[in-house]
C-alpha cells in the first residue's frame, strides 16, 4: 500500500534491548493531500532509519504494511514503512529493500518492482 503526502512531524527516535538484541525506530507523520487531507503516523525500524533520513517538510510517497495485533482483548495495528519515495526538484529519489540487498542495479529497482526478486 502506498501513502503520499508531506511529512509534518518527525517523532524522538526510540531504542531499547529485546531478546533478539538491540532495537531502534522512529515514527513520522505523515499528512495526505486532497481535499480531506488525513494524518498518518508511521513507523521506521533498524537502519532504515538513517538509509531513508526523512525530514520534516519534504514531500514522499512512503510504501507501508499494514499489521495488527492483541492485546488484552484491544487491538492495535502498526503502520511499517519499507520503501520511500522523495520527488526533488532534479531527480526522484527511491530506498527500497534492495538497497538493504547491496545492489543498486537489480532488476527490481531498474523495473519498478516493489518485489525485490
Amino acid at each position: 500500500m502506498e501513502i503520499s503526502g508531506k511529512i509534518i512531524e518527525c517523532l524522538p527516535l526510540k531504542s531499547g534491548q529485546s531478546s533478539n538484541g538491540e532495537w531502534r525506530k522512529q515514527e513520522y507523520v505523515l499528512q495526505t493531500d486532497g481535499q480531506y487531507p488525513k494524518k498518518v503516523c508511521f513507523i521506521v525500524w533498524g537502519e532504515k532509519v538513517e538509509q531513508f533520513a526523512i525530514q520534516q517538510g519534504e514531500s514522499v510517497e512512503v510504501s507501508v504494511d499494514l499489521e495488527s495485533r492483541e492485546y488484552n482483548g484491544r487491538w492495535y495495528t502498526d503502520v511499517k514503512a519499507w520503501k520511500v519515495t522523495r520527488n526533488t526538484s532534479s531527480e526522484e529519489r527511491v530506498y527500497s529493500i534492495s538497497d538493504e540487498m547491496g545492489d543498486p542495479n537489480s532488476s527490481a529497482m531498474l523495473n519498478g518492482d516493489d518485489i525485490p526478486f
